[in-house]
């Protein structure tokens, strides 16, 4: 009797073992999947990476990908988001910093840029796919990323208002100036994406500060 009930006791071990193993597996499925799509996505493109390859590279089953994920296309946007998030927090951090709010608008767009700029150009794997990959994949995305551009847009108003109001930039509706700045930083950012080591962050930084200052026009 003894016998069995260890016997029995040992299965449920056992059985309990491999059921926390599996827990353990699927709390990092994601992020082996995040891991694999930037890679494989940055590498030989969105559009030529496969479930199945996204699942060999992360070293995962198939179907803990549609566990985790929708589709390809989720994975893709659940990646943009995690460039555009730290973008997002690092320019905040720059507004919310010591000094900031007497600085002139040339220096303050300067800061804002060279902060968003570092933060989404860090990793090259995340910046070709969150300004390369994402163009044209379907109207789902595309919606996504005009979700983000109309945030980036009330962002950057903000800044032109308070640079009209300190009469640092000329006055008036910059509404399409403000459209157009945030066009321009998308399309910066994907000619970044393509040729990393041609156009710097740096470089960046400085072309979208005085970009954006001659789109503001002169007091």
């Amino acid at each position: 009797m003894v016998d069995a009930w260890v016997s029995r006791g040992a299965g449920t071990g056992e059985a309990v073992g491999a059921v926390l193993a599996e827990v353990e597996d699927r709390a990092q499925w994601r992020s082996r999947l995040l891991r694999a799509g930037r890679d494989l996505f940055a590498a030989y493109g969105y559009a030529h990476t496969t479930v199945e390859q996204l699942c060999a590279e992360a070293k995962v089953p198939v179907r803990a990908f549609f566990q985790q994920f929708t589709s390809p296309e989720a994975l893709l946007i659940a990646l943009y988001d995690e460039v555009a998030t730290r973008g997002l927090r690092a320019s905040e951090a720059v507004l919310l910093s010591d000094g900031v709010d007497e600085c002139a608008a040339e220096e303050r767009f300067r800061r804002l840029f060279d902060a968003y700029v570092q933060a989404v150009t860090e990793d090259p794997r995340g910046a070709r796919v969150a300004f390369v990959e994402v163009l044209g994949v379907s109207r789902a995305v595309d919606d996504h990323l005009a979700m983000w551009r109309t945030m980036w847009s009330e962002f950057l108003a903000c800044e032109a208002e308070r640079a009209v109001e300190r009469g640092e930039v000329g006055d008036g509706d910059q509404r399409v100036a403000v459209m157009v700045m945030t066009h321009s930083v998308d399309e910066l950012l994907a000619q970044h994406g393509r040729r990393p080591r041609q156009i710097t962050p740096d470089r960046l930084t400085e072309e979208l500060t005085q970009f954006s200052l001659t789109m503001l026009g002169p007091p």
